[in-house]
């Protein structure tokens, strides 16, 4: 394995090519990332792994770990022809369990606040805000229909997606009566069985961390702090052509998405799926949250040719954040369509879910739309 140096890669770089990016771009980043990796660790047992006295504290530094593991891992899948394939593509799978077990609890945490928050937007228990000033995670819009059953009368017609397009948000008619009914019982039930769920993943994230499997990622991670075992002709490798091959993957993605449906707002689109009683996942929602983890890494491969700082793309941002919001709406939705589904609760508390699982998949319609005006702006100013 042959440790990235910048003087090497500068040595067989064209020099008739000033703007190339050199292999050593990827391995001071890959150095910087891993260094990154190693500080949030070491501050996550000085705060005691969640005790008391450092919970805060701590969970910064497990989200800076996940954070550090994702852009490791996404990193190794785009520039993999310049790195050792067994080392990569052993590690890879390894901070992929890591992100995923270290992301969960907060995960559970905040889609209980968002909806919680929109439970109570929804039963009238907290102003309606404006749709200017809603927060990244407020769900705005609402529905009457039930989820995991059949359409709770005809209450649902009348209903509509709060941030899908333009103009006067239309007004939503939900029972008012029945919402406040069940609104306490929903929120109870959601905050017993997500407040569960965190916790479970709380200590299955504290096991991850104390297990052999963690210590050997640890160990990988570490030896990448110092040495990054490119192959023998990354020196001479361009940067560039492997992270415009990210973008086209990004752009190839984008375009198998239904954006002419998603440009029109208010189409309910988002909803066609949305009343069977399956728990798998809305398969329409597959496609959007494989372009968000395609636009996820071609940002970390900006970040690999742009060192200093990233130039600001505010199009490019506009799309990842519409992005997250369909995710975060899209897993809403899921817990409320599940909560919806348990056995014995009272007929007012599952007309309430359903309501709320409508009100998120609403939520859903509308990122598509944001994601749709943004992304096709990109495409016109660079056309």
């Amino acid at each position: 394995m042959t440790p990235g140096g910048a003087g090497v890669a500068q040595q067989h770089l064209d020099p008739t090519n000033p703007t190339a990016v050199p292999a050593d771009a990827v391995a001071g980043y890959l150095r910087a990332q891993a260094t990154e990796f190693l500080r949030a660790l070491r501050t996550h047992r000085e705060t005691g792994g969640g005790a008391a006295a450092g919970a805060e504290e701590s969970t910064d530094a497990a989200l800076a770990l996940r954070r550090s593991a994702r852009r490791i891992s996404g990193t190794l899948h785009t520039f993999r022809p310049l790195l050792d394939t067994d080392w990569s593509e052993s590690l890879r799978p390894e901070l992929a369990w890591l992100s995923g077990a270290l992301g969960r609890e907060h995960a559970y945490a905040a889609r209980l606040d968002r909806l919680v928050t929109a439970l109570n937007r929804l039963s009238g228990a907290a102003p309606f805000p404006a749709q200017a000033t809603l927060p990244a995670r407020t769900a705005p819009g609402s529905a009457g229909t039930r989820a995991g059953s059949t359409a709770a009368g005809s209450r649902s017609t009348t209903a509509a997606p709060a941030t899908a397009g333009p103009g006067t948000r239309p007004t939503a008619t939900p029972d008012r009566g029945s919402l406040t009914v069940g609104a306490a019982k929903a929120g109870a039930l959601l905050d017993r069985q997500l407040t569960l769920a965190r916790t479970r993943a709380h200590s299955a994230a504290l096991q991850a961390l104390g297990s052999s499997r963690f210590h050997a990622v640890a160990d990988s991670v570490a030896v990448l702090a110092s040495e990054v075992p490119l192959t023998p002709a990354a020196p001479a490798a361009d940067l560039r052509p492997l992270a415009a091959a990210a973008h086209d993957r990004l752009r190839d993605a984008v375009t198998g998405l239904p954006l002419h449906t998603a440009g029109h707002p208010y189409n309910a689109e988002a909803l066609v799926h949305g009343l069977s009683p399956d728990t798998a996942p809305h398969p329409q929602d597959a496609p959007w949250h494989q372009v968000r983890l395609l636009l996820r890494l071609h940002r970390y491969a900006l970040e690999v040719l742009h060192p200093g700082a990233v130039p600001v793309d505010v199009r490019l941002l506009t799309a990842g954040e519409a992005l997250n919001r369909h995710r975060d709406a899209s897993e809403a939705a899921s817990a409320a369509a599940s909560a919806a589904r348990t056995p014995r609760i009272a007929p007012a508390t599952a007309y309430t879910l359903g309501v709320l699982h409508a009100d998120q998949r609403h939520e859903v319609e509308a990122s598509r739309f944001a994601f749709q005006q943004s992304w096709q702006k990109e495409a016109v100013s660079t056309s």
